[in-house]
């Protein structure tokens, strides 16, 4: 199956999320339920993925098929350290899919569970009901899968068919058949937020102020000087996942539009937040937040990270 639907359009609200093939709808159960299927080997690195997109994206996705009866298919394998969620998020997230979520949904398939998963049931299980922990169910295989659902209705990565390969392999004693996992999903050509700043001066030909830079600072120096607040007041959600969205998909924007001197604020610290490596640099973080222990110098450190 393609990490992401062909049929996608550009157009899509959460098209910086959706194209990584996360989540698909896939077919039907044996009772006729709705099939969601959530892959975490399509996850890519946390610094590339706004995990509060993402559950939006979810809630999105669910809300279509809610009203009836459905099924979620989570493939556990591909979650690692550089992509997993904080179980701050975590939390959050289970909190967010209040009753009309949790009702309808009949049975949550954890395909290929591990330790991580036992831990995380362990950790959560105050906040779980009786009845919702009735709906989980594990599953070692995909051939144990094919007895719950239309299998060939469901759309598995192809890193889950050979991990489940492997462990078949392993179990009866065979040595897997060599496989060469895909190299990671790269960002969009015009990705400007999550990207290094090597990307995008690769990408900017060699121009060194990457453009979400240029034109925020331009715009707050010629129109926000005098306001405020500046940098420290919130601004629209949606009008920031608009923008970003826009500025990834390399379109333009025009502050005006939003009528907001925080908006490009906001934008601006967003940018530098996303950035895999602080402008600072981990290399000479420690050295910077000596500089507190200088006479005379009285910040905090929270504004050093």
């Amino acid at each position: 199956a393609a990490a992401q639907d062909p049929a996608l359009s550009m157009n899509h609200p959460f098209y910086d999320v959706a194209r990584h093939g996360i989540l698909q709808v896939a077919g039907e159960d044996r009772f006729g339920r709705r099939v969601i299927t959530f892959s975490c080997c399509r996850m890519p690195p946390s610094h590339e993925l706004n995990h509060r997109r993402l559950l939006e994206y979810l809630k999105y996705t669910l809300d279509q098929y809610v009203e009836s009866d459905y099924t979620v298919v989570y493939f556990h394998y591909g979650l690692n350290s550089r992509n997993k969620p904080s179980l701050g998020w975590l939390q959050s997230a289970y909190k967010e899919f209040d009753r009309r979520y949790k009702k309808n949904l009949k049975a949550l398939y954890v395909v290929h569970p591990t330790n991580f998963i036992r831990v995380l049931w362990t950790i959560f299980k105050p906040l779980i009901s009786h009845k919702f922990g009735k709906k989980v169910v594990y599953v070692n295989g995909l051939s144990e899968l094919r007895e719950h659902l239309k299998y060939d209705q469901l759309i598995v990565p192809p890193e889950v068919l050979r991990y489940d390969e492997k462990l078949r392999n392993l179990h009866e004693g065979r040595s897997p058949s060599p496989a060469k996992m895909p190299p990671p999903r790269p960002p969009l050509p015009t990705q400007q937020f999550g990207v290094s700043l090597q990307y995008l001066k690769d990408k900017n030909q060699g121009e060194l102020i990457p453009p979400v830079l240029r034109f925020t600072v331009t715009y707050l120096r010629e129109k926000g000087l005098r306001t405020e607040g500046l940098f420290r007041r919130s601004a629209s959600v949606h009008a920031i996942r608009e923008i970003q969205r826009l500025y990834n998909q390399g379109k333009p924007v025009n502050f005006d539009d939003y009528g907001d001197i925080h908006v490009p604020a906001v934008i601006l610290k967003t940018f530098l937040r996303e950035l895999p490596q602080p402008l600072l640099t981990f290399r000479a973080y420690e050295q910077i937040l000596g500089i507190t222990s200088v006479p005379g110098v009285h910040f905090q450190n929270e504004q050093l990270q």
